[in-house]
């Protein structure tokens, strides 16, 4: 038991730096390496390793399966929203330039954008991967299998 009240006690104080990492991954990732894969990944992690530690039904009271779902919606919808916003500009599909005045602002508009929808979806993919998995008892398919 006394393992278990340390591990919780280093994972409290470790996730919020993971989520600030990934966060700073995230905003880093058009001046070096990083962006919204990577982003998305460290922030799975980080939720993974607290449902790891306090389970996974606590991990879904925190962040729900329709709470992912949605997620994973808006950041699709923000990556192909952005090329379509290129076309309606007058570009092509997923075309930067003609997103703000000049077409270097346009590039870093586009990039913050779509690389915050990779980060979304990514993030939420993982994690609904996850506890889709995790979530399973085998208790309940011991039927399936023939075991008794």
């Amino acid at each position: 038991m006394r393992q278990k009240i340390i591990l919780r006690v280093i994972s409290k104080f470790l996730i919020p730096y993971i989520l600030l990492f990934a966060l700073y991954v995230q905003w880093h990732g058009d001046f070096g390496p990083g962006g919204g894969f990577q982003a998305g990944v460290i922030f799975a992690a980080g939720f993974i390793l607290y449902a790891i530690i306090f389970g996974v039904a606590t991990a879904r009271e925190v962040l729900s399966a329709t709470t992912t779902r949605f997620l994973l919606v808006i950041g699709v919808l923000l990556y192909s929203g952005v090329g379509v916003a290129g076309i309606l500009l007058g570009g092509n599909y997923l075309d930067y330039n003609v997103l703000a005045d000049t077409p270097i602002g346009g590039q870093h508009v586009g990039i913050i954008l779509v690389e915050f929808g990779v980060g979304i979806t990514v993030a939420a993919s993982v994690i609904t991967i996850f506890c889709t998995f995790a979530g399973r008892r085998p208790e309940e398919h011991e039927e399936e299998y023939g075991e008794n």
